[in-house]
């Protein structure tokens, strides 16, 4: 099991430092870091993440804005997780943590439904 890191700032003028102090305090044994809006869909760091990701991987934010602008694009970032059998762990927002039944079922649901229709 590997615990990677995603840090995005939105601008060239917001540091990523604060994150990564978390993200390392977290346990991240790789960070990747980016700095584009998180409302574009091309960000080449997330994309190298997810691709990272194995079976028992746990991909760590400091929280969900940092990964996710919009619901739709945090649904498709959950089913890219979990398809992988990795989780995916919030670190500011508790209940955002696939490592726990709880929190699975509370950002997995969503997911499940949508499959569904």
């Amino acid at each position: 099991m590997n615990f990677i890191g995603y840090a995005r700032v939105s601008t060239s003028g917001q540091t990523l430092d604060a994150q990564l102090e978390q993200l390392g305090g977290a346990g991240c044994d790789q960070v990747f870091k980016e700095t584009v809006s998180g409302a574009r869909s091309d960000r080449p760091e997330l994309k190298k993440a997810l691709d990272s990701l194995s079976d028992g991987d746990v991909l760590i934010v400091t929280r969900l804005d940092r990964l996710a602008r919009s619901t739709r694009d945090l649904l498709d970032i959950v089913h890219t997780i979990e398809t992988k059998g990795a989780k995916l762990k919030a670190l500011a927002d508790s209940w955002a943590d696939t490592t726990s039944p709880t929190g699975k079922l509370i950002l997995t649901g969503p997911v499940a439904n949508i499959s569904l229709v």
